[in-house]
C-alpha cells in the first residue's frame, strides 16, 4: 500500500450528520433498514434517535445514533426459542 491510500481510508466520520448520512450510517454499520425520510417522519412521532438542529436541518451524532441502534438490537441468541 501507497502512503496516500492509507491516508484515504483513515478519513474520520464528521461529528454530526445530515438524515442522509445518519441512515446510511445505521444501514452500514447496524444492518437497520432506514432512509432519511424514515428518520423524518421518527423525528415528528418521537421514536427515533435524538437529533439536533443546526439552523433549520438536523443533524445526528455518531454517539446518539449507535445509543438509538443498540436500543433496537434484541440480544444475540444462539436459537430462536431463547427469544
Amino acid at each position: 500500500m501507497t502512503q496516500q491510500s492509507l491516508s484515504i481510508t483513515n478519513i474520520a466520520l464528521p461529528a454530526v450528520m445530515r438524515r442522509a448520512d445518519a441512515a446510511r450510517y445505521l444501514r452500514d454499520n447496524y444492518g437497520i433498514p432506514c432512509v432519511a425520510t424514515t428518520l423524518a417522519k421518527y423525528a415528528c412521532v418521537g421514536n427515533g434517535p435524538v437529533f439536533r438542529k443546526a439552523g433549520k436541518f438536523p443533524v445526528y451524532s455518531r454517539e446518539d445514533l449507535d445509543a438509538w441502534a443498540s436500543q433496537r438490537l434484541g440480544k444475540p441468541v444462539r436459537s430462536t426459542s431463547e427469544l
